[in-house]
């Protein structure tokens, strides 16, 4: 077990990462999405992404356990996991300026928010164990 608090602050974020994803799955598949400003495809387009989504977050998982552990494959894991989160969150981010969902009367600030959020976390992996 790693006595590295860099490492357990990182092995966090990738649980809690992991735990936002599922939570967001969850409540995406309950709530209708009737907004009249939702481009035509919206549920065609974002539904697939659970595939991936879920794939990325047992990544997330497998790799702060085996980082806590001080197992070598867990930093590779990491960087699988910050690749992964940085194309997810450029798509997003395309997807969301091609169709006018970062404007603020369509949940802009959300939509944001979770780009950012996204980038944000590939960037902490990737910068921390390339």
């Amino acid at each position: 077990m790693t006595d590295d608090p860099g490492i357990w602050i990182i092995a966090g974020l990738q649980v809690v990462t992991a735990l936002i994803i599922a939570g967001f799955w969850m409540t995406w598949f309950r709530i209708p999405h009737e907004e009249p400003w939702l481009p035509d495809g919206y549920e065609d387009h974002e539904a697939p992404f659970v595939v991936s989504d879920t794939a990325l977050a047992i990544v997330l998982v497998a790799s702060a356990i085996l980082l806590v552990a001080e197992e070598p494959l867990g930093e590779s894991l990491a960087l699988i996991a910050g690749g992964m989160l940085a194309f997810l969150g450029l798509v997003d981010a395309a997807y969301f300026m091609r169709t006018g969902l970062f404007a603020r009367e369509r949940d802009g600030i959300a939509n944001l928010g979770l780009v950012v959020g996204v980038l944000a976390m590939a960037a902490i992996l990737i910068v921390r164990f390339a």
